[in-house]
């Protein structure tokens, strides 16, 4: 694990475009909420094929406004070498240092992937293209992304993308501290030396998470699921449970000596200041 202590420790926080006018103004009041955490950067997510490409450069503006380093998402599914350069020239106009570069999804009805077939094709054609302008984060799968053939391969496929240019990369979510401990020795075996930022997801939804976690690929180990079924439509104990599990999880990760946290916040503070309060981070 003495690849990932070296690193300065950063926190980050992620969100979704608004769709209409009172998600910008839970976004607006999120971002501020979450302001004194003194952020790294805020990610902003986009639908495939860049079907909320507009909303995340809206979102993007909005957090520069404010004074943040963001961090607009940018799939290569469906995407074009043209467009692709176009919108990091835009992104690049905006004041934009960092990009989260990654394959994204097939959108529905396609058929071919399009130019780019996998994210190191990406991020090398970042390089190619801006240099060392951008900051690329990427993507890591502690328990493996769902669609890859093997672990091994998995690994080889992120390999791939670090030695493309990658800076750093940040998990999806987990609850497993095992999993980013072994992944990170996995990585280290191979090599790779970059901070690998574990993704967390805070519980409030059991119904929620556990189709994000279907879709994912990500597990929601036995004992933590059978415990959320167990209190059926009482979310008050669903999040008094989840804020224990979360917490815990990340004071783990943190004395396993990750550099940093990465929310995924679904445009909402308290879940995620909740934890935050819990770990005593104020001030970090």
């Amino acid at each position: 694990m003495q690849s990932q202590k070296q690193y300065p420790r950063q926190f980050s926080f992620e969100f979704f475009p608004p769709k209409n006018d009172e998600g910008w103004v839970r976004l607006r009041a999120t971002l501020e909420a979450i302001a004194p955490c003194d952020p790294a950067f805020f990610s902003v997510t986009f639908g495939a094929g860049g079907s909320t490409q507009e909303g995340t450069a809206e979102a993007v503006g909005a957090i520069l406004e404010a004074g943040f380093d963001a961090a607009p998402h940018l799939s290569c599914i469906g995407s074009t070498r043209d467009n692709v350069a176009a919108l990091l020239e835009r992104y690049r106009g905006m004041g934009v240092k960092r990009i989260v570069a990654l394959r994204g999804d097939m959108p529905s009805g396609m058929h071919e992937a399009g130019e780019f077939r996998h994210a190191n094709e990406l991020v090398a054609f970042i390089r190619e293209t801006t240099g060392d302008h951008f900051h690329i984060e990427v993507a890591a799968y502690p328990e493996f992304h769902p669609q890859a053939p093997s672990a091994w391969q998995d690994l080889e496929n992120f390999a791939r993308k670090v030695r493309a240019g990658a800076d750093s990369a940040i998990t999806q979510y987990f609850f497993n501290p095992d999993a980013w401990e072994r992944f990170v020795e996995d990585c280290e075996r191979l090599g790779l030396d970059l901070p690998i930022v574990p993704g967390i997801m805070p519980i409030t939804n059991y119904t929620q998470l556990a189709r994000f976690s279907d879709m994912c690929g990500a597990e929601i180990p036995r004992w933590i699921r059978k415990r959320l079924e167990g209190y059926g439509d009482d979310r008050e104990s669903i999040r008094a449970f989840g804020l224990e599990v979360v917490t815990r999880l990340c004071q783990d990760l943190l004395d396993l000596g990750a550099p940093g946290l990465h929310f995924y916040t679904m445009n909402r503070a308290g879940p995620t200041l909740a934890i935050w309060d819990n770990l005593g981070l104020a001030g970090s």
